[in-house]
């Protein structure tokens, strides 16, 4: 099963080239569409490591009392 980790993974350079492609395609000079492109990959990377930092999961609800 993929991970949200191994997820933002795949969508970083997805994401670059793609939109990047995008925009191009959509009549922007390559030298507005990276860097435009550029900010959503930063943006995955901002949450994947502030907004959903891998050691913030909490434990389940039916968890009992951590063995000592």
């Amino acid at each position: 099963m993929v991970s949200y980790y191994d997820a933002v993974l795949g969508l970083i350079p997805l994401s670059l080239a793609g939109l990047t492609a995008a925009l191009v395609v959509g009549g922007l000079s390559p030298s507005v569409a990276v860097p435009l492109a550029s900010t959503v990959a930063v943006g995955l990377m901002g949450h994947a490591m502030f907004v959903n930092a891998p050691g913030a999961e909490t434990p389940p609800a039916d968890a009992g009392p951590a063995a000592e």
